[in-house]
């Protein structure tokens, strides 16, 4: 397993009594009693770490915290990355993407209102990919506004032994701009990308099973928003296997849907699960902020 981090500065923090329950679900646990407004011991920290792990999606509840403090926390697990969607990063705190369907008094968005509406792993088109992300609720709808996640352990471990050994050793590509105007099409709040931000998302190549750094286990590496194409098969024999691989990482079966309660800060491995916002009536008003942990290069 990967070493945990450790900041001695924290090492004489007092532990807080807190409960790691399973929810009822395929995966997923919830975090009750620990309060992130307060510096993390390194115990506790540790804690969190593994349950992140064993668990795949966090769900911390009632956290009152402020943006900063949700940006310190996220920096314990690494260094933080930087939407290139910038016109909706927080104002004072460029770490924080804000992801809501509120227009201002103008009419202008206020954040990326259609994040999240195809299934994806965030920034899977990154060289280094996202090792996590942490959504924590702002303002949140009476109706919808729920985010599902599936497991990709269990989507790589039920494929075929055939389809497991047909794609041990495949590289597919991963470009934030493959469903970009399809996006703007539906959701005209959707910026143009300025040239440098379109050199800043240049295409990556991953493979299409990655070995998760700290657990050793396999998970399927695709989805349905960014990857365009398996490298070094002909197109139609790409495309087919490609839309085998996205259904079959989203069985119901893997899937586990949050309701979201006020307050609730989310943590989910993108190494790991692939997430989908379910969708939110335009009628209802929906606010979160996100923070975005870079990871590893996946091998």
């Amino acid at each position: 397993m990967s070493a945990l981090p450790h900041d001695p500065g924290l090492a004489s923090q007092a532990s807080q009594e807190f409960e790691i329950r399973r929810l009822p679900a395929p995966l997923g646990a919830e975090v009750l009693g620990l309060d992130l407004a307060q510096p993390l011991s390194d115990a506790d920290f540790d804690r969190i770490l593994r349950a992140h792990w064993e668990h795949v999606v966090l769900v911390f509840r009632n956290q009152r915290i402020t943006p900063a403090q949700q940006v310190a926390f996220s920096r314990r697990f690494g260094p933080l990355q930087i939407h290139v969607q910038r016109k909706f990063a927080l104002q004072g705190h460029p770490e924080v993407l804000v992801v809501s369907n509120i227009r201002d008094e103008n009419g202008e968005p206020t954040g990326l209102g259609d994040a999240g509406s195809l299934w994806h792993s965030d920034l899977s088109y990154k060289d280094k990919p996202s090792l996590g992300s942490l959504l924590h609720a702002q303002e949140l709808p009476n109706v919808g506004g729920d985010t599902l996640f599936a497991d990709q352990y269990a989507a790589y471990d039920a494929l075929p032994e055939a389809t497991q050994q047909r794609i041990a050793h495949l590289r597919a590509e991963h470009s934030y701009l493959a469903r970009y105007e399809e996006l703007r099409q539906r959701n005209p709040w959707r910026p143009r990308l300025t040239p440098a931000q379109i050199a800043e998302v240049a295409p990556a190549v991953h493979p299409v099973v990655r070995t998760h750094p700290a657990t050793g286990r396999k998970a399927l590496f695709v989805s349905e928003h960014f990857t365009t194409r398996i490298l070094d098969l002909p197109e139609e024999e790409s495309r087919a296997l490609l839309q085998e691989l996205f259904a079959a990482s989203v069985r119901p079966e893997f899937v586990y849907r949050h309701q979201w309660q006020p307050h609730d800060l989310v943590f989910w491995d993108n190494r790991a699960v692939l997430h989908l916002a379910a969708g939110t009536p335009d009628t209802e008003r929906r606010k979160l902020y996100r923070t975005t942990v870079e990871g590893d290069a996946p091998r």
